[in-house]
């Protein structure tokens, strides 16, 4: 089972502090030591994300993708060999040196940046936008924002893949992780997207832990 302790104990320190995702650099620096475990990174494309395109491909060439907190860089480099001309960021600057590092050869663009204040160049410059663990680790009060600004990246006839953590809106909120409840990612209609598929299910992909609910959730922008 993932050890998701320090994590939490960092992401609740800087919350304290009044810097709620300052720990994240913190965490991947003591990752990058040694002395802590990013429960995240896997060191492969994220399954869902893998079998949604199985199930659903989508032409690339030419069209630009979007992967938002990319960790490791796993899932923005299965972005980029499926095609997709890539930018992947990440609000660590470890994270993104660790991704170069681990792809020498990459074609994917890292960039350390923040959902919370992405670069304006962005709006409406993506085909493609991948999300997949960032919601849930941002504390409920910033994640408006962060639903807002991911839909802003979209151009039109562009598509945004959502995959969460997921709970119903009388369940507690938990420990972090923390997952979403459906009126949360229904916010992506809000900002003026069309929900084109939703799915509710049950994560069994690894023994080692408990079923996790999860919501999968993509969506298109049109002018």
């Amino acid at each position: 089972m993932k050890d998701r302790s320090r994590a939490r104990e960092l992401a609740a320190e800087f919350r304290r502090k009044g810097d709620p995702t300052g720990w994240f650099e913190q965490l991947y620096q003591e990752g990058e030591a040694g002395k802590s475990t990013v429960p995240w990174a896997n060191l492969c494309p994220n399954p869902h994300l893998l079998n949604f395109w199985k199930s659903h491909p989508h032409p690339t060439e030419g069209k630009s993708a979007l992967t938002i907190g990319s960790g490791l860089g796993d899932d923005a480099e299965q972005l980029a060999a499926w095609g997709f001309r890539t930018t992947a960021f990440d609000i660590s600057q470890t994270a993104i040196r660790t991704s170069r590092k681990r792809f020498p050869t990459t074609k994917v663009e890292y960039i350390a940046a923040n959902l919370l204040d992405p670069p304006s160049n962005w709006r409406r410059a993506f085909h493609f936008v991948f999300e997949a663990n960032t919601l849930q680790v941002l504390p409920a009060a910033l994640r408006p924002r962060a639903i807002e600004n991911t839909a802003g990246f979209l151009c039109s006839g562009g598509l945004l893949l959502v995959i969460a953590r997921a709970r119903e809106a009388s369940d507690p909120e938990g420990q972090m992780p923390w997952p979403l409840t459906r009126a949360e990612l229904s916010s992506f209609t809000t900002a003026g997207l069309e929900e084109l598929s939703f799915e509710d299910f049950l994560d069994l992909e690894d023994p080692g832990e408990p079923a996790v609910r999860r919501f999968r959730a993509l969506y298109r922008f049109t002018i």
